[in-house]
């Protein structure tokens, strides 16, 4: 992880280094936090974030779904990452916003607490890789099932959830692969350990559905890029076998941004190779955040306006 200047803690910017809480923080011993993962692009018109409201309002739903009371609100969060970016002179990487129970209670009672909060931003290239991003990754279907949608609220981003996908993601990465895909309780695909996952059957699309998904906020941007260009896409469950007799097969995600998928479980996808319609998604998708598509600009938050 490559260091900035600043980040946001609680009203005050205060330099990388000094950013630290107390041992004793409620959010690090029982999960009690939700988060965000958010990029800026560099474009023509300066620096760019991709969705920045839809970010922040699905932080602060996150944070109401574990009923979490903030004092922050999305609109000030906005304001804020565009200042903190401005003062790093961050024009292209990954932001963190962070809300989390502090230090002063201990036990799983969160009653009367209230969150504290934090936003970092620091350069990232591409998660799963440049040559990953490129050619296309390998993956295997994980041994960890996705959690049950009610007892786990999976629509929320909750630290303490990413446990499972951690246990996943490690097992994939001792086992050779570069990502892990995880089935449902009923034996379905869901989805990876971060990223939404997208097939391509007779040049039809098709994802999985949200009742065991994170509702992607990329996940929802290839969707309505896919139907403006004329793609039918179509959200159903999707099995192993399908899966495995894929024509193409992609992953979408704020840190993966478009990644193609070219083998599961050992067995190739296309031969091996990226396929078309997931060229086509990911050139597009690159255009869009890059500031290179005006009929997107109303998806990027310019960060000198």
């Amino acid at each position: 992880m490559e260091a900035t200047k600043l980040i946001w803690m609680d009203g005050k910017f205060v330099p990388w280094e000094d950013a630290k809480v107390h041992v004793l923080t409620h959010s690090l011993h029982y999960g009690s936090a939700v988060f965000e993962g958010i990029r800026v692009y560099d474009t023509p018109k300066g620096p760019a974030v991709f969705k920045l409201k839809e970010h922040m309002e699905r932080l602060f739903n996150s944070a109401k779904i574990i009923n979490m009371e903030v004092k922050n609100t999305p609109q000030e969060f906005v304001k804020i990452t565009k200042e903190l970016l401005q003062k790093i002179d961050l024009r292209d990487g990954y932001i963190r916003p962070l809300l989390y129970y502090g230090y002063g209670k201990m036990g799983l009672d969160s009653k009367g607490l209230i969150a504290q909060a934090s936003i970092a931003a620091w350069p990232w290239g591409a998660y799963l890789g440049e040559e990953g991003k490129l050619n296309g990754i390998k993956t295997k279907i994980s041994p960890y099932s996705r959690h049950f949608p009610v007892a786990n609220l999976n629509h929320a981003k909750v630290s303490g959830f990413y446990a499972n996908s951690t246990l996943a993601k490690m097992d994939a990465i001792k086992e050779g692969y570069d990502e892990a895909i995880m089935p449902d309780l009923e034996g379905n695909i869901s989805e990876c350990t971060g990223e939404n996952l997208f097939i391509v059957k007779n040049k039809e699309i098709i994802t999985p559905t949200t009742d065991n998904v994170l509702v992607g906020i990329t996940r929802s941007s290839i969707i309505q890029i896919l139907k403006d260009n004329g793609y039918v896409v179509r959200e159903e469950k999707i099995t192993k076998e399908d899966l495995f007799n894929a024509d193409e097969c992609f992953m979408s995600g704020t840190a993966a941004e478009i990644t193609p998928v070219v083998s599961v479980d050992n067995k190739n996808i296309n031969d091996g190779k990226v396929g078309e319609i997931t060229k086509f998604v990911q050139q597009k998708y690159e255009e869009i955040i890059h500031g290179k598509d005006e009929k997107y600009f109303e998806w990027l938050d310019f960060v000198n306006e």
